[in-house]
Formats: structure tokens, sequence, C-alpha cells
């Protein structure tokens, strides 16, 4: 069974984005409606199981992965000061908002504000996809982008932990900031000084294929334990990313690599986005559901945009620096499963969650490109 889908996954992506791209959109754009179509919501001919589960999360890491092969560190690190206003202002308002909209529809107040950090939450790795395909990754826009994504991710995480122990969960806050802070610690200390190291040791070695494996086995080593620590897993592939971009083995790894993940696992990540909406679990909230995406991309956009334009960019650029803030993906769904295991959120309000989710990756690209500068 998982051949056949594989199978059809990699057909109707491919099919889907040149579709996409003739009509003058991203090719993600297609991939994230085919998987649709394909889902339990219409066609029926995938499901979500664990199996597709997984390799969706190797094909999220990859693509994380290649994005900090190719970001621009020496850009990276001037866009700190703008990273760290789009970041807050992409939580600020949303949680704010989502918040008071908890209360309206009469949650309870540690309901009403996970809701909230839910709003909070981003996930770059749609729209680190549709500026690689502009060719827009590496601009001063994209770093802030992914700066902000860094920032709003340990934000968000941190907060969560603040909610959960005030909801009684077995949470102890400094060792939440802890470990996030040794993460980030050792990881960019160990990018820095032990990466390198490791590269050029295990170059030489004679199998096939030395200085991918070792590159793939650090990526996922970078994943792994950013996960274990409480940040996004697409978080530590990126800076395994960024750390291997620093050595000279950058264009090798790349130009494997990108064959490896795009050629299966990309295209199942983007298939899953869809086939994890279930429409039919909706019932009567169709309405709840598209208010609340409405708030989700709307202060997300303006909340983000803002903070780009207290950071100096132009119109323009801030208004595509918040589109591509809009996204939720999958770190919204984990920060959902966390609250539907502590209940925070009910079973048929993390459905509606779901759409939202959708909703917000979906919309992504097609704002990305209408807003971006064209030069």
């Amino acid at each position: 069974m998982l051949i056949f889908e594989l199978t059809i996954i990699l057909v109707a992506t491919m099919l889907a984005g040149h579709l996409a791209t003739r009509l003058g959109q991203p090719a993600v754009l297609g991939k994230l409606l085919v998987g649709l179509l394909l889902g339990p919501s219409a066609l029926g001919l995938i499901n979500n199981t664990d199996i597709i589960k997984e390799i969706s999360q190797i094909g999220v890491i990859l693509l994380m992965f290649i994005a900090g092969l190719e970001t621009d560190l020496d850009e990276f690190k001037k866009s700190g000061k703008a990273g760290a206003l789009v970041g807050l202002g992409g939580i600020v308002l949303p949680l704010s908002v989502g918040y008071f909209t908890g209360i309206v529809l009469d949650l309870s107040t540690l309901e009403a504000i996970f809701l909230g950090l839910l709003l909070s939450a981003t996930s770059v790795s749609i729209t680190v996809q549709s500026l690689r395909e502009m060719g827009r990754f590496n601009t001063k826009e994209g770093t802030t982008i992914m700066s902000a994504a860094v920032i709003d991710d340990v934000l968000v995480v941190v907060l969560l932990a603040f909610l959960l122990g005030f909801a009684g969960g077995d949470v102890s806050l400094p060792m939440v900031i802890g470990k996030k802070v040794a993460f980030f610690g050792i990881s960019i200390l160990f990018g820095w000084k032990v990466v390198p190291w490791i590269m050029r040791k295990f170059a030489p070695l004679k199998v096939d294929e030395a200085v991918i494996s070792i590159a793939l086995a650090l990526c996922f080593l970078y994943a792994y334990v950013a996960e274990l620590t409480g940040v996004a897993a697409i978080i530590g592939a990126y800076i395994a990313g960024v750390a291997i971009s620093q050595t000279d083995y950058k264009h090798k790894v790349e130009k494997k690599i990108e064959p490896i993940a795009y050629s299966i696992f990309v295209p199942v990540f983007f298939t899953s986005i869809g086939v994890i909406a279930e429409l039919q679990g909706l019932g009567g909230a169709w309405g709840l559901a598209a208010i609340l995406s409405v708030i989700a991309v709307l202060t997300k956009w303006v909340g983000s945009g803002l903070g780009a334009k207290l950071a100096g960019f132009t119109n323009q650029s801030s208004l595509a620096i918040g589109a591509g803030m809009v996204s939720r993906g999958e770190v919204a769904l984990i920060i959902a499963a966390i609250g539907l295991e502590n209940q925070l959120l009910t079973p048929s309000f993390f459905t509606v969650i779901v759409i939202v989710v959708l909703v917000t990756t979906i919309l992504t690209p097609p704002m990305l490109k209408a807003t971006f500068p064209k030069s």
C-alpha cells in the first residue's frame, strides 16, 4: 500500500506543481492543494498513516537543512534586530486577539490564552520553498523571516511552558528555558568548532558518498536534539545546514542532498499537509473555522508586518515579510496536540485548528507571490 501511495504522491505533486506554475503561482501551492484532493476529505487515496507522517517529517527536516545550506550567514547576522521586531510583532497581536476571541467564544482563561498561543506559532518551511522558487530566499526580507521564525519558535515554546505550569502540567519553567539556552549555545559552538572538523575527518573515508552521509547524520542529530530540548526539529536542521554552509563541502552537500529531498521526501511533506485535514469532521463548525482562519492570517500578517516597518523596511517589504510569517504549519499542529493532551483543547476544537493551519499554509505562497518586491 505504501509503495502505491508514494507513486500517487510523486506523480500528483509533479503535475500539480507544474499546473500551479503555469497559472502564475508557486509550484508549492499546487502540491499543497493536491494533498487535500488525495486525502480523506476528497478521493481518499492517501491516508495519514504513521509511515507517511515519518517520511513527511524527514521531508520538512531536509527542506530546512537545505535552507540552512543556502543561507548567507553575514546577511542573517545583520537581520537580528529586524528579526526580533518581526518575531515579537508576530506574537503580540495574534496572542492578544486570540485571547479575546477565546473569551468571546466562552472559553476559560487558560483555554483562551492557549488559543492565542496557537495563533502565535509560525512555521516557515512553506515560506522557504516559496522563496526558493521565486529566487528570493537570500534577500534581506528572506533572512529577516528566518531570523524572526527562530525567535518566534523559542518565545512561543517558553510561553507554552508558562501556561502548562499554570494548568497543572508537570513543567519546570527554569528547566524549559535552560534547555533552550543550552541548545542554542552548544549547537552554535558545535557548529562553529566541531562540525568543520567532523566533515574534514569523514570526507576521506573510502566509502560511497561519505560526505553526504555525515552531513545527513549531522542534520538529523541537530533535529533530534532540538526536539529533545523543546525547540522545533526544523530549527535544529536549519542550524545544521548553516554550520555546514561554512565549510568547504557546502556546494557538494547541497548538490547531492537536493535530489534526495525533492525526489521523494519533500513531496510527501507537502501532500501530508492536505491529507491531515478531514473536512467532514467539522460538522457545523465551518463558520468558526472561517472566522479563526481570517483572524490567524490577519493578525500574523499585520503584527509581523508592523514589526518589519518598525525595523525600517518599506511598506512593500513589510507586507511580504508579514506574509512570510503567516503559515502555522507543523509547529502549530504540535502545539495543538499538546493542548489536546492537557485538556486545553477539545477534540472538536482540535479539528477546527487543523483547518485553520491548513488555510494559513495554503494562503502563504500566493500571498508571498503577490507582495514580495520584484527587484
